[in-house]
């Protein structure tokens, strides 16, 4: 399958990779302006984007360095490639930097899927939307499914609704074939989006405090990214993407965990101490996301638990100089 990534920063470099693995043909599109090159002043941050760049070069997946935003740019720069499927994860994944810029948060994210999705209808191709756990607000219950009310708060959660509602409408009008992906609290390897597991980690490093917002109760879904690919990779390779397909999946680790977990586990690697500051009101109640519907439809099944996960990503954390001194 010919497979186009619109957005290839944390979750599109580890899925070209893998596709690419997978002897699918794969291309990337990126502007690098978010969480990336252009952007990023932390020089071990920096270091991890240039990682990210040079194993796609090694693994001969193009990179073409063009903004989604421009409608013409990437409509001749996708017309070119002709691909079976668009990808699309280009986004500002991060509620505290939503919530912050607006403006940018929207026009990084919707105006760049709003471009992809007709370049998809044009090309009669079918397209993969990257959502997000906030959709659903507050949790009702510990462990929810696609069914679950979607009651967004904030800029974030009801961008990414808002996002979802623009795919199904040309799913709708045009018959795209539509699967819309709703990951929590991702983590991994060259990440520099400013994640939780990210910043625990760093901190603990440089024997710094951790700071947990709320008194460490609060529960994520914690999702590795190998197994984030591998459920994308069974999404993208187990389905029929014909005209009018469409289909909704969370896709996590399946096992929601405590902050205060976290920060235990993190710490008996890296000993430091906790701090406890005020919660942001606008990050959701979470829990459990049942992944059941995507086991049963396309095979997912997660491999890495909180501690399995996080015991290999420190172990590339230590593995690496430039963050002690960063």
């Amino acid at each position: 399958m010919k497979i186009a990534l619109v957005g290839c920063g944390f979750i599109g470099h580890h899925l070209a990779l893998h596709l690419k693995n997978r002897n699918h043909t794969v291309a990337a599109v990126d502007s690098l302006m978010v969480n990336n090159l252009m952007v990023l002043e932390n020089d071990a941050h920096k270091a991890f984007a240039e990682e990210r760049l040079a194993l796609l070069d090694i693994a001969g997946i193009p990179l073409i360095r063009a903004d989604a935003r421009d409608y013409d740019l990437l409509s001749r720069t996708l017309a070119h490639f002709q691909p079976d499927l668009i990808i699309h994860t280009a986004a500002i994944a991060h509620i505290t930097v939503a919530n912050k810029d607006p403006h940018t948060t929207f026009d990084h994210s919707l105006r760049t899927l709003e471009n992809s999705l007709d370049v998809a209808r044009a090309l009669g191709c079918g397209l993969m939307y990257f959502s997000s756990s906030t959709v659903y607000g507050d949790f009702s219950q510990p462990v929810i499914n696609e069914k679950e009310e979607l009651t967004p708060e904030g800029i974030y959660g009801n961008l990414k609704l808002a996002g979802e509602r623009m795919a199904i409408a040309y799913n709708q009008t045009y018959g795209l074939p539509l699967t819309i992906i709703r990951p929590q609290a991702l983590y991994g390897p060259r990440c520099v989006s400013g994640r939780v597991t990210q910043v625990f980690i760093e901190k603990a490093m440089r024997g710094e405090p951790i700071t947990i917002h709320g008194d460490g109760t609060e529960e994520h879904d914690f999702t590795y990214i190998a197994d984030l690919v591998m459920g994308l990779r069974c999404a993208v390779e187990n389905q029929e993407w014909e005209p009018g397909m469409f289909e909704t999946f969370n896709l996590t680790g399946e096992n929601a965990t405590s902050l205060n977990k976290l920060a235990d586990i993190v710490m008996k690697r890296f000993p430091t101490k906790v701090l406890y500051a005020e919660k942001d009101p606008e990050k959701p109640e979470r829990g459990t996301m049942s992944c059941r519907h995507i086991r049963d439809k396309v095979g997912y099944k997660p491999q890495y638990d909180i501690e399995r996960g996080m015991t290999e990503y420190m172990d590339w954390y230590s593995n690496l100089d430039k963050i002690k001194a960063a």
